[in-house]
């Protein structure tokens, strides 16, 4: 700690007012701010940096609002000086406020720790004028809002400079937006992060965000490789569960912290991890994260019960099986109400009931018991008394189909937990863990991950072949144009000449050269469903986003203008009938899910069904390169003047993956979607 080094408090999801009503949970949420504003005074921060969620309810109490009011002046007003110098356009930091300065350089306020914050999805802003909660508290100089983007078309993300002696601090932030959105605005490349033109490897780039991490859906999340690569650290919001300690990622060479929530919201493992906040310490370009457990969280224990497991206790055929497993039941919340006891051992703030839930897992014919009588015996020592049994039942299979054989495949094949992991993930595993006679000579193991990907994903059944076929051709020149005839010499130049491509442009390239003429043998040889695939996408749209042949229309537009002879109607007798909605005239059906995957299209595809399918000027341009796409940290490009500001330089998000991977996507709501531009929306 010295005149050179920032100390910031680091927390998110701090859910005010949640069950503010309940009578042993109302205070828990309002304890643990106070903890947490405490904890900053106590350290002597430089400022507080929260990751959306302040409140738990969209439009807070009067109660919330009040006590949240006077925490902020208790602990964050002072005369304490505010050692660093904030050196970015404060009207553009911080726009959503008629005082567009930080707080502490208010002469009207004697601000001794600054907090800045992002929204949530919690208290988002909602309404004509987009207000939130936070936007209460800046307009009373009590929090510093920042990270609103006010376009749903474009996003700019300009950072609040600070300086604390020889110490650049560039602060990002993005409050939550609806993760699918953002989702596409990341792969249409239209989220872009300034950058100072001066001196830009000096800067301690830090980065808030508040949106789903893991992955809920195909697109119902943002994957790390998004973000841009010159980030140091980024803290990450929304997500509940405690994983503070930084985490790398090795694609994007960045740092993670993920604080997680305060207050558990709900009864679930992520939830039950022990709540921390963190001290970072940034000196330079180094950092130092030092976690801090919180005394005030109420302790919540969870276990999980399989019944079919206690073979020797109980079966379903045994006489009161209901009394016998209310019993073991009984026991499992007590050894846990027994471990909360010595928890709070020497913690005299931690709140004395604690949460307890046991998930009863009854499949194989069980049957429940009374939760509610249960949950009596536990009133006066369990917070959450009606809602400690949770029954779940796995769905069984249906037996004796008739014309199939009864194979129980689940005992031929055990199931193991991959969430998470990508394929060109276990591809590097295996070869790291695999003997040194069996790894790979001539291709690389990025190159093979990704060809896999290419076929379980997009079955591309060609991609490994012509990978192996284009570096084999490859390598084979190469070894021509060095004269090489030994084998030995053959052997040591394929290792060299293999080595020297890894983690280059060279290497993307390469793939990208196989990946491409895998796609054009597969239309070659006519494969139905690449046709069908497009046509039907293509078709899903409410407007010409597609020239149709002239045996085809789409529905609500005839063949002339919209007088004719009604809406919807062909001016010529001997055009074919109107298609309905989102449907084609080809013999195959539709399929109704297809993955985002599925509908992304690359360039070189476009081009060969030109001739039956062409693309109209209000196409949206994407990249079809998502999270399963490692990118390669590139040199980049030389800073640019931007419109917005002066002192800074766009640096695109997707700068990394362009190239000739862009794709066509069509908008299946695209008449109604008010995220178009005025073109997009235009009739052809």
């Amino acid at each position: 700690d010295d005149e050179d080094t920032f100390k910031i408090l680091i927390s998110t999801d701090i859910h005010l007012g949640y069950l503010e009503k309940d009578a042993i949970r109302g205070n828990d949420s309002f304890n643990t701010l106070n903890e947490i504003l405490e904890c900053a005074k106590k350290n002597q921060v430089d400022f507080i940096l929260l990751g959306g969620d302040l409140f738990h309810e969209n439009k807070p109490s009067r109660r919330c609002l009040h006590s949240c009011i006077t925490m902020l002046r208790k602990y964050c007003m002072g005369d304490s000086p505010v050692t660093f110098n904030i050196i970015s356009d404060q009207t553009v930091n911080f726009n959503t406020t008629q005082f567009p300065w930080v707080n502490y350089q208010d002469e009207n306020l004697n601000i001794s720790i600054p907090v800045f914050s992002i929204h949530g999805n919690h208290d988002d802003p909602t309404g004509a004028e987009g207000l939130c909660a936070l936007d209460l508290l800046s307009a009373s100089g009590l929090v510093n809002h920042f990270g609103h983007s006010h376009s749903v078309e474009r996003i700019e993300i300009s950072p609040i400079l600070l300086q604390k002696g020889s110490t650049k601090l560039a602060l990002y932030g993005l409050g939550s937006i609806p993760d699918e959105r953002l989702y596409r605005m990341f792969v249409n490349n239209q989220v872009t992060m300034l950058r100072p033109k001066e001196d830009q490897d000096e800067w301690f780039n830090l980065f808030a965000i508040h949106q789903n991490r893991s992955k809920h859906g195909p697109t119902n999340y943002i994957p790390e490789q998004f973000l841009d690569n010159f980030i140091d650290l980024v803290v990450w919001g929304h997500e509940h569960e405690c994983l503070i300690a930084p985490t790398r990622n090795e694609q994007q060479l960045f740092y993670v912290t993920q604080p997680g929530s305060s207050v558990a919201t709900s009864l679930s493992p992520g939830e039950a991890t022990k709540k921390h906040i963190g001290l970072l310490r940034v000196k330079g370009r180094k950092m130092n994260l030092q976690k801090i457990p919180l005394r005030t969280v109420r302790q919540f224990f969870i276990q999980d019960v399989v019944l079919a497991d206690y073979e020797d206790l109980f079966t379903p055929d045994t006489p009161q099986v209901s009394k016998k497993v209310e019993n073991l039941c009984y026991a499992k919340v007590s050894e846990m109400l027994e471990e909360a006891e010595r928890g709070r051992l020497g913690c005299p703030l931690t709140p004395e009931k604690p949460l307890i839930r046991l998930r009863v897992d009854y499949t194989g014919g069980f049957e429940t018991f009374n939760t509610s009588r249960f949950s009596q015996k536990f009133v006066d020592c369990v917070a959450n008394p009606k809602d400690i049994i949770h029954f779940l039942r796995k769905r069984e299979q249906k037996e004796d189909i008739k014309d199939e054989f009864n194979v129980d495949y689940g005992k031929l094949v055990k199931p193991t937990a991959v969430e998470g992991l990508r394929v060109e993930d276990l591809v590097k595993q295996y070869f790291e863990a695999t003997e040194q006679k069996v790894q790979l000579s001539l291709l690389t193991e990025q190159g093979m991950g990704k060809a896999i990907q290419e076929f379980v994903d997009k079955d591309e059944k060609d991609a490994i072949e012509e990978l192996i076929t284009y570096q084999l051709e490859k390598t084979q020149r190469h070894l021509q144009s060095r004269g090489v005839t030994t084998e030995q010499d053959i052997d040591a130049e394929i290792q060299r000449f293999r080595d020297s491509k890894k983690n280059t442009t060279e290497e993307e390239n390469d793939i990208r050269e196989a990946i491409n003429r895998a796609r054009a043998h597969r239309l070659e040889r006519g494969d139905p469903d690449v046709s069908d695939d497009i046509a039907d996408v293509a078709m899903d749209s409410d407007e010409g986003s597609v020239t149709l042949p002239a045996a085809t229309r789409g529905r609500g537009r005839g063949g002339r203008a919209r007088g004719g002879r009604g809406r919807g109607r062909g001016a010529a007798a001997s055009e074919a009938k109107p298609a309905g909605r989102g449907r084609s005239q080809r013999s195959a059906p539709a399929s109704q899910s297809r993955s985002i995957l599925q509908a992304f299209q690359g360039p070189s595809q476009r081009s060969q069904i030109g001739g039956s399918t062409s693309f109209g000027a209000d196409e949206v341009i994407i990249d079809d390169s998502d999270e399963d796409i490692p990118v390669m940290k590139a040199t980049r490009p030389p800073p640019r003047p931007s419109s917005s500001s002066s002192s800074f330089t766009k640096h695109s998000s997707q700068s990394q993956s362009q190239g000739s991977r862009g794709v066509a996507f069509d908008d299946s709501d695209e008449e109604d979607n008010p995220f178009k531009g005025h073109s997009h929306r235009s009739r052809r």
